[in-house]
């Protein structure tokens, strides 16, 4: 789950990583009384709220330049607010049909003397926290990762120990923070990481993490995702979940405990185990198709699941066939049997289904399929079904 910019500085305040106020707004006037309450910190910035980075570059389908704007004055900040809220910023991480602007945060505007990355995220490989940092803050990390990956420092830390002070003195030294700015590097170092490992996230990403003319360290922007299935601990951060941010298709699935992500091909999958989804997924492309999502019903899926999956499939226009692809172990073949019939009737499905069953109980499965009057061709194997799922569309 993501968050939003103002959310972030909402959870820093809380554990004490400094960093410039800020108020949220979703209206001009909104937006005008929170540049007044903030004003007499100097300039501001006004900054358009979406799931979505290099927001300063993009543009709005108004014409209008930029999601990040300094501004001089209340009036100031309440037009550009204009300009932005109920309009769609394109950016490079939008795609083309950009993201509505719901909301704009106005916050204090530091005069920046050096920026820099700072993140910390959980690496799968050492399965431990890992702090990543660069002087190269600002700007795309990929960029840096792909043309000067020395500038990118990496600090695995100990799960159970937790981070030591000599790391943050490590990192401070190679960043060339020293003296006081040093030590409020590591102050902030040490309050982000108490937030990280309390809040069960599995990234956060300060860009750019910067220090000021007067010598201050301050998070000025701020990226979060945390790990979905500890949010039952954290209610109040999955408060701050935001639904309209997300590929409606995902909500939907979200609340049938479906795995579902979306791509952009015209074979819809139906799969039960997230390994067996990708490999479905591989072999489809293997024989010329395009996968339209990776979607994961679990081991034990009911009925009633099986049949939401298909609700959701079928609304994607893009879609043009369907493959379902099971391997029964813990999963009863004769129930998802069940609920491809019940989804099939319910929807009215006109498009070409591929089934491929095999496993617990796949007698009793296939012929519930073969008896349920349900258009539809079966496969033997899954080199068959991806096969057959991309004929059906060339046809």
């Amino acid at each position: 789950m993501n968050i939003h910019e103002y959310q972030a500085k909402d959870l820093f305040e809380k554990f004490g990583v400094p960093t410039p106020q800020g108020q949220v707004a979703d209206t001009v006037e909104a937006a005008q009384a929170a540049a007044a309450a903030l004003s007499a910190a100097g300039q501001l910035v006004v900054k358009a709220q979406v799931h979505a980075g290099g927001r300063g570059k993009g543009t709005f389908k108004n014409g209008f330049k930029g999601g990040v704007h300094l501004v001089e004055s209340p009036e100031q900040a309440g037009e550009i607010a204009g300009q932005m809220i109920g309009q769609t910023l394109v950016t490079h991480q939008t795609g083309e049909d950009g993201k509505l602007v719901r909301k704009v945060l106005i916050a204090q505007s530091v005069d920046i003397e050096k920026e820099y990355y700072l993140a910390i995220l959980m690496d799968r490989e050492s399965r431990a926290p890992v702090i990543v940092a660069s002087t190269e803050g600002g700007v795309n990390i990929e960029d840096v990762a792909e043309h000067t990956p020395e500038k990118i420092l990496n600090e695995k830390v100990h799960p159970l120990l937790g981070l030591q002070a000599f790391q943050i003195r490590k990192l401070a030294a190679k960043l060339a923070l020293g003296g006081g700015q040093g030590k409020s590097f590591g102050k902030l170092l040490s309050a982000l990481y108490k937030l990280f490992i309390n809040c069960d996230c599995s990234m956060v990403e300060i860009n750019p993490l910067v220090v000021t003319k007067d010598g201050d360290v301050l998070a000025l922007d701020a990226k979060f995702n945390f790990d979905d299935n500890a949010l039952y601990r954290h209610p109040d951060i999955e408060a701050m979940r935001d639904p309209e941010e997300e590929d409606p298709r995902e909500v939907e699935a979200s609340k049938y405990d479906l795995n579902y992500i979306g791509l952009d091909g015209s074979i819809a999958c139906l799969v039960n185990g997230a390994g067996l989804a990708m490999a479905t997924m591989d072999i489809i492309k293997h024989y010329g198709g395009e996968p339209a999502n990776f979607l994961d019903v679990g081991g034990g899926a009911s009925k009633e699941q099986v049949t939401n999956a298909f609700k959701i499939i079928v609304g994607d226009s893009n879609v043009k066939a369907i493959l379902v692809n099971i391997f029964g172990g813990i999963m009863d073949c004769n129930v998802i049997a069940e609920g491809i019939v019940a989804a099939s009737k319910e929807v009215e499905l006109k498009l070409p289904l591929v089934v491929r069953l095999e496993g617990n109980n796949v007698a009793a499965g296939k012929k519930t399929l073969a008896e349920s009057g349900v258009d539809l061709i079966s496969a033997d194997d899954l080199g068959d079904a991806a096969q057959k799922v991309v004929q059906s569309i060339q046809a």
